[in-house]
Parts: structure tokens; C-alpha cells; sequence
């Protein structure tokens, strides 16, 4: 039986050493072929030796110290050390030290146990090098995506704008904007994509890019402005209708998403909007209580023949709109459930006194709160406009 165990040791792929914890020093009286496989060094040069000879210039100190405090404190330890082969190649050695004890409870020898874990600690380095340059890109393409929203309120007369934008990932799928369309009106639009991370990011950057004027030209307006120094706004309801044709949903990804384009005319303080699925916009009244307006509509990308329809509300000085999509109505509490329109709507009409930002830091604050320890699970957006004149 006794030979049985030194032919299974020997055989073993880890490597397997004694040392004599009675001896100065606790020499090395047992290796076994494994060890020799694995570190080069054959008993004629190993036993009577204590084993930090495996050590070198980039084996890690506190390793090492961990190695020392167990023998001391005649406690098992289990460490992954860099360790030196007799040839000078490194290996990653995931080292198991046991004591064993005499009948009287006293350490009389150490055993043990090298096993070679260099290419599982490879791989974990390649991953998390892998990882390091997506966090690089995906920083990277984040910052592409701010400079898309707007970094200043437009210099629009009689319009006071005010945001806050929170992506629950590096990247959002939410995207919004305020772009003027000439004759003292302007277009303001707010999409949430499907989905979240890189392709929810990739169709929200895409749709921000169509609606923005590039080289003369613009989804918003109807015509060339390079050919015509006037050119009509495009209606609400067509530019909903051209990115449903434009960007329907593939079988890969199933993607589409909602959205609200509107135009501000301030002539006759009227405003025009259509609604593709999106949360309804909510306007709170310079006097008078807060409503959600009307939507209608499926969102955008789902259906080549769906049609949308174009919806009027008289606007009058004072009055506040209040877009955002449904990681604000959606943002769930443990105990109370989701934050719904309702509260929202009562929220809305309590800030209605504070100044825009104010209003719009307020309902994210208490967005965050009602989420509790949680993060909200959807990206949080809204845009305020207050018609001041």
C-alpha cells in the first residue's frame, strides 16, 4: 500500500514537497516527479532546502508574507505566487500549505501543494486587458453621444429650456433636442430606443444625426435650405412617419422605439406635435391644474404602413411641458412599486413654483429617491419648456 501512494504521488500532475518544520529553517525532505516536472528542480538539488529558492525579483511580497505568517502561525494557508523555474521561465504557482500534527497536537512537518495556474492567470489578464479597451470605447462612444444633446439652451425669445439626462449604462438609448426652425419657431423631439447598452446607443446616435441639420440639410424642414432661404417646417406627423420607414425593425435586432416631435409656432402660441407610443407630455398651466395631453400612435419601426396623427394644444404664456420617457414613470420602488404618470403629474404641480431647472432637479432627485438603494433600471430623461412670452 505504501508503495502504491509514493507511484500515485508520483505520477500526480501537481507538484507535492515535505519540509520538516522540526528542522532549522523547515528543510525540504520530500518532492515528488511532479514537482520536478513543474519547476525543473530534481531532489539531488532540492531536498535539504527550504522552498523559497522558487521565489524571484517579480514574486509578490505580500505572497510572500502570507507563505511566512502561516508557517509561523502553524496555520494552512492557499496563495497564487509567481515562482521561478531552475531555467529562470516564471509560472504562477497556486501554492496549498497544510501542518500536520503529531498525536501531542505539534507541528512537525508542512505539506505542500504546487499546482500550475499560468495560463488560467493568462487568460484573466488578456480578459481583463479586453475589458479595460471596451470600458475605453464604450467611454469613448458615451462622450460621442453627449455631444450630440444639446450642451446650452438654444437662443430662442420667449423660451426657457431645462433637462437632465441620466443613462442607467455607459451608453443611453434616450436622445433629445431643441433645434430652431426659423421665423422665431423651433422643433424639440424625445426618442427612447428599445433595449438598452451598445445597440440601443448605436439607433439613438443614428436618429439624433437624421434630425440634425448636416451640410443644408434636414429631416425637420421640407425643403433644401441651401435653395431656399425659407423653407417650411416639416409637419410632426410626416417626420414620424419618414424614420418609421427609414429605420424599421430588423429580424436581428427587433428594434424600434418611441418618440415625441413637436413644433412651437409663437406667432399664434400654438403648438403642433405627434406621439409614437411615448409617454404623454405633461403640461402644467401658469394657472390652472397639470394634465397629461393627449398621444396616440404606435411607436416608430414596428409597422412599414403605420400612420400617426397630428395633435394642436393653444399655448399661453407662462405654461410649462414637461417630456421624459418611461425610466421616469417606470422607475420602480421595492415597496411602493413603480413611480407612475399620477405622481408624477402631483410632483410636477408641486415644483410648479420653483424655477425650470429647479423643477426638472427636483423630479430626478426624487426619482433617485424613490428607487431607494437601487438604480433606476432605465435611463432617466426629461426636457422642460416653458413658453415665457
Amino acid at each position: 500500500m505504501l508503495d502504491l501512494k509514493d507511484r500515485a504521488l508520483d505520477v500526480a500532475a501537481e507538484g507535492v514537497t515535505i519540509a520538516d518544520a522540526r528542522l532549522p529553517d523547515m528543510p525540504l525532505i520530500y518532492i515528488n516527479d511532479g514537482f520536478e516536472r513543474l519547476t525543473g528542480y530534481s531532489a539531488e538539488v532540492t531536498l535539504g532546502h527550504n522552498c523559497r529558492f522558487l521565489q524571484g525579483p517579480d514574486t509578490d511580497p505580500e505572497a510572500a508574507e502570507e507563505i511566512r505568517n502561516a508557517i509561523r502561525e502553524r496555520r494552512p494557508c492557499l496563495v497564487e505566487i509567481l515562482n521561478y523555474r531552475r531555467d529562470g521561465t516564471t509560472f504562477w504557482n497556486r501554492l496549498s500549505i497544510t501542518p500536520v500534527r503529531d498525536s501531542a497536537g505539534t507541528v512537525t512537518h508542512f505539506i505542500g501543494i504546487q499546482s500550475d495556474v499560468t495560463k488560467r492567470r493568462r487568460a484573466e489578464d488578456e480578459l481583463e486587458e479586453a475589458n479595460r479597451h471596451m470600458r475605453d470605447d464604450l467611454d469613448a462612444a458615451a462622450r460621442v453621444q453627449q455631444s450630440l444633446l444639446p450642451d446650452r439652451a438654444p437662443d430662442l425669445p420667449g423660451l426657457e429650456v431645462a433637462w437632465t439626462f441620466r443613462p442607467c449604462t455607459e451608453l443611453a438609448g434616450d436622445t433629445f433636442n431643441i433645434l430652431p426652425l426659423g421665423d422665431g419657431s423651433f422643433g424639440f423631439y424625445i426618442i427612447d430606443v428599445s433595449g438598452h447598452g451598445v445597440p440601443a446607443a448605436l439607433l439613438s446616435v443614428t436618429l439624433s444625426h437624421t434630425l440634425s441639420p448636416v451640410s443644408g440639410r434636414s429631416w425637420l424642414l421640407g425643403r433644401e435650405q441651401s435653395h431656399d432661404p425659407s423653407p417650411a417646417a416639416t409637419p410632426p406627423a410626416e417626420v414620424v412617419a419618414r424614420l418609421n420607414e427609414f429605420f424599421q425593425m430588423q429580424p436581428d435586432s427587433r428594434q424600434y422605439f418611441t418618440m415625441i416631435y413637436g413644433i412651437f409656432e409663437p406667432t399664434d402660441r400654438r403648438l403642433r406635435y405627434a406621439s409614437a407610443g411615448h409617454p404623454p407630455i405633461v403640461l402644467v398651466p401658469r394657472s390652472g391644474d397639470p394634465r397629461a395631453l393627449s398621444t396616440g400612435g404606435v411607436p416608430a419601426g414596428l409597422f412599414e404602413e403605420a400612420s400617426w396623427l397630428e395633435i394642436t394644444v393653444d399655448i399661453s404664456p407662462g405654461d410649462r411641458l414637461y417630456l421624459y420617457t418611461d425610466g421616469v414613470i417606470e422607475a420602480t420602488s421595492e415597496e411602493h412599486g413603480e413611480f407612475e404618470i399620477d405622481r408624477l403629474i402631483s410632483e410636477l404641480g408641486a415644483h410648479r413654483e420653483l424655477p425650470l431647472q429647479e423643477s426638472v432637479d427636483a423630479i430626478r432627485a426624487r426619482i433617485e429617491s424613490w428607487c431607494g438603494e437601487n438604480e433606476p433600471g432605465d435611463d432617466v430623461t426629461i426636457l422642460a419648456l416653458e413658453i415665457t412670452s
